[in-house]
Formats: structure tokens, sequence, C-alpha cells
């Protein structure tokens, strides 16, 4: 059975499996902000990545209630997919709002341990 609905359903896991892929590698490029007790900021690569997963669970969903719209059922490994959804945009929406959070230490650098170990 390779209806034009089961042909586009398969997508929908895909997207979300990407999705959360997208994520665990944002969080594992985490360390890419400070080297050597100096805040570098975020990578390329996680901007790239915190953009790109809500991206692909947004096109998930927005595929699926295509397909539902159009009277073609998708799927039942579509539908267990996007229930994951909301969950991974609510983990990603967060990781997306800490690429653009300000410097953590302030600007004194890990958070200021260098001026007090100076100090000494």
């Amino acid at each position: 059975m390779n209806t034009p609905a089961h042909r586009w359903s398969w997508l929908v896991p895909v997207l979300v499996v990407a999705s959360a892929g997208l994520l665990a590698a944002h969080f594992s490029f985490d360390g890419d902000t400070f080297q050597d007790c100096h805040y570098l900021g975020p990578s390329t690569r996680m901007y790239v990545t915190a953009w790109a997963a809500p991206a692909c669970a947004l096109t998930a969903l927005f595929l699926l209630l295509f397909l539902r719209r159009r009277g073609q059922r998708p799927g039942t490994l579509a539908l267990v997919a996007v229930c994951l959804v909301p969950v991974l945009l609510l983990a990603q929406l967060a990781a997306l709002y800490w690429v653009y959070e300000p410097d953590p230490a302030g600007g004194q650098d890990c958070s200021g341990l260098t001026r007090v170990v100076a100090l000494h």
C-alpha cells in the first residue's frame, strides 16, 4: 500500500528524529563558549543547530497537519512521532534562548573567579 499519504508520512518521524538529533548536537557544542577561562560566545554551529532543531520539529508538525487536512490518513508511526514535538519544542526554544543570552559571567570571565585569585 504505497499511497501518497504513506509516501509523505514517513517524513514526519524522520524530521522528529532529526530535530532531536540537532538538539543533542547543540548541547554537545556547549563547550565552544569558553576557552582558557575566556568567554567566546556561542559558536556558529550552536546558532545553526539552535535554529534548525525547532525548524525540523515545526515542519514535521505542519506536514502532519497538511496530510490530515487533505483527508489523507498518515501512518501510526507519524502520529506517535509527532506527539514528541511539544516536548522537543520546549527544550529547543530554551536552547535558542540560551544562545542569545548575554555572557553569564557578566564580562568578568569565569564568573569573576580570575579577579579573586589574582587578588590573593
